[in-house]
């Protein structure tokens, strides 16, 4: 059972992946919900502050290197693009539409999607992670009830 619980712990810290397709995974397994949850949310959470802290310097080292500088700076444009687009719209409603990104679980959003943005954006440490972790709970709920249904007929 702790492999089981390896897996689904990994499997929440990978990017595109993370909680949402981990918390399907621990119900195929036959894991109990509220355990795996917890764990799923744990996994996700653990890379946010680093991406917080580290994937912009990364971004902005890279932007002039031979072989990577043309991604670098595109990702870096583009971040900076559809944060300021976002920041528009959402006014003073940032916190909230982090949340919502977040928390709403399309292909695209997440924690490592969500963290970069507010990190471009350089919304401040406490009010990222704060909306992050909201939605990845909002994000594990879903996906659990979802998860719950559709192996509840199988």
């Amino acid at each position: 059972m702790l492999k089981n619980y390896l897996l689904i712990f990994f499997v929440s810290m990978v990017p595109l992946i993370e909680l949402r397709g981990a918390i399907p995974v621990s119900q195929g397994l036959g894991l109990p919900l509220i355990p795996s949850y917890i764990i799923c949310i744990i996994g996700n959470m653990l890379p946010v502050p680093f991406i917080y802290l580290f994937a912009r310097k990364v971004l902005e080292w890279g932007k002039d290197k031979p072989v990577i500088g043309k991604f670098f700076t595109f990702c870096l444009e583009k971040g900076e693009k559809g944060g300021k687009k976002l920041e528009a719209k959402a006014g003073k409603g940032l916190f909230v539409a982090l949340l919502l990104f977040v928390g709403i679980p399309v292909p695209g959003t997440g924690a490592w999607t969500g963290t970069l943005a507010a990190s471009i954006l350089d919304m401040d440490f406490k009010s990222s992670v704060l909306a992050v972790m909201l939605g990845v709970l909002l994000a594990g709920i879903i996906m659990a009830a979802v998860s719950v249904g559709i192996f509840s007929f199988l």
